[in-house]
């Protein structure tokens, strides 16, 4: 989740001023966009017609989300280092979807004219089964993402402008309704370069005030090292074998993230996606400088007691910032934050929009008739739906939004990551696959919230979620192997590039 409890107020001039230039900004490109957005393709892979920077900040704004910017440093000053776990990978894994899947997602969009994630699953095993299960599975994690990423946004504009937590979650909504409804994905891809051009900007400003604070990263390590040495050990306050988990979760687990996934069908000229691990993980690490460089601020700063304690975690970024930033740069990155969450929510409504019209009626043997007309009615219906959950009981959008990453990564990664490099895959194998890590995910996560059933050490749910769907798809494949269904030539040959 997020951010689930209200924001310090913000509504200060210049805070207000910097955010409605930035909605200004928004609001142009889309309508822009609309005006180029003129069938379903366009409007649902961008007519695979962008650049190499356009991909890889519009995957960083998307992958990125607020967390970095609200509740990743509250998590740094609540655990300390282990929480470098959850993005340490980030190098590693960006390497591997370019290696693993970027260049046959993208083969696939030329070979099959594929415009969604589980479409590439029905390709690839020539299954209905497989790519309306895994439609599935999204859906229902997209409505958990985009419920809490509407409430986190919904704080947000609250905090800034005063609106008040309803009128905010659908202002918010409205706003990212309006260019994602008409200009579907090439809206979003453009405005999440606009996002991530602002977060990365944001985030290298104030880590250069972070240094400015504490006299450097010696000074900052001396403080917390006299108060509480542990929270700089190479695991924090977590066990070993919950930062190695977390490691492993968001490591592999972000192979099988659809709103980054689906963007590898976008570009323009795939020989140019050997660039792309070094573009995104520059990206990355500049704009995950604020998530590690204010949780670790903070923490110098209560540590030697020139800050009070926090009250709550989360109140670590709006605290540094208003204290130890010129109000600007505050304002910028109070826009960042809704700008992280914007692109999110863009993306996911995207690929539930097409969830909806594409691959749940082809999974039935139909075909819509107009897609590009009922993808934006099912983006208008699934934003409603979204905003409405968004207001319900904070218990059920926790829950919600526990689902998420561990949902994808557990019913994707064997299946399409994994079964597009190694023909020993069957259809059996990523059918059984899927539906265990949809089946598991759901029944783990749901006993886990409610406290009926505890994880021993801190390992997450969704890792035991995405081992268990891994070895029924090895298991399930090796079992069916002598039925072995045929590769279709040309997906045969897009895998062997």
């Amino acid at each position: 989740m997020i951010q689930a409890q209200p924001l310090p107020p913000l509504a200060q001039p210049t805070i207000i001023a910097v955010a409605l230039c930035y909605f200004a900004g928004v609001a142009a490109i889309g309508i822009w966009a609309a005006r180029r957005t003129r069938t379903a393709r366009d409007f649902f892979v961008a007519g695979e017609g962008i650049g190499l920077w356009a991909l890889a900040l519009s995957a960083m704004a998307a992958t990125v989300s607020g967390f970095a910017f609200i509740g990743g440093p509250g998590l740094v000053y609540t655990v300390g280092l282990g929480a470098i776990y959850l993005v340490l990978p980030a190098a590693i894994t960006n390497s591997m979807g370019a290696w693993v899947l970027a260049k046959r997602m993208r083969l696939l969009a030329e070979a099959r004219k594929l415009i969604t994630v589980p479409d590439a699953l029905g390709a690839r095993y020539n299954s209905r089964s497989a790519q309306g299960l895994s439609a599935v599975a999204i859906l229902i994690a997209t409505i958990g993402y985009m419920a809490t990423n509407i409430l986190a946004l919904g704080l947000v504009l609250d905090a800034i402008f005063g609106t008040g937590l309803t009128p905010g979650i659908w202002i918010g909504m409205a706003i990212v309704l309006a260019y994602s409804a008409s200009g579907g994905i090439l809206a979003g891809i453009y405005t999440d370069m606009l996002q991530g051009a602002l977060m990365a900007t944001a985030s290298l400003l104030v880590f250069l005030f972070v240094l400015k604070s504490g006299g450097g990263m010696g000074g900052l390590s001396d403080r917390v090292l006299a108060a509480d040495p542990a929270w700089l050990s190479p695991w924090g306050k977590m066990t070993p074998i919950a930062a190695l988990s977390l490691l492993f979760v968001f490591g592999v687990g972000s192979l099988g993230q659809p709103h980054v996934v689906h963007k590898f069908y976008m570009l323009r000229d795939p020989a140019k996606l050997r660039w792309y691990p070094l573009l995104m993980t520059a990206t990355l690490i500049v704009t995950l400088l604020l998530y590690f460089g204010v949780g670790f601020a903070v923490k110098a700063l209560v540590a030697s007691g020139e800050l009070p304690a926090l009250a709550r975690a989360d109140d670590a970024t709006p605290t540094f910032l208003l204290r130890y930033t010129p109000i600007v740069l505050a304002a910028l990155v109070f826009s960042g934050v809704a700008a992280a969450i914007m692109s999110t929510v863009n993306s996911f409504m995207n690929i539930a929009a097409a969830a909806i019209t594409h691959d749940l009626p082809i999974a039935f043997g139909t075909r819509v008739s107009n897609e590009l007309r009922w993808g934006r009615i099912a983006t208008i219906a699934i934003s409603l739906i979204a905003a409405l959950v968004a207001q319900l009981s904070g218990t059920l959008v926790a829950l919600l939004g526990i689902f998420g990453w561990g949902l994808f990564a557990s019913t994707l990664v064997p299946a399409l990551a994994i079964g597009l490099n190694w023909e020993g895959a069957t259809r059996a194998g990523a059918v059984a696959s899927i539906a265990t890590g949809l089946v598991l995910t759901l029944v783990l996560e749901t006993l886990a919230f409610a406290k009926v059933f505890t994880v021993p050490q801190g390992v997450a749910v969704a890792g035991l979620a995405l081992v268990s769907s891994t070895l029924v798809f090895f298991l399930v494949s090796a079992l069916t192997r002598g039925s072995a269904d045929a590769i279709d030539p040309d997906i045969r040959l897009v895998m062997s590039v």
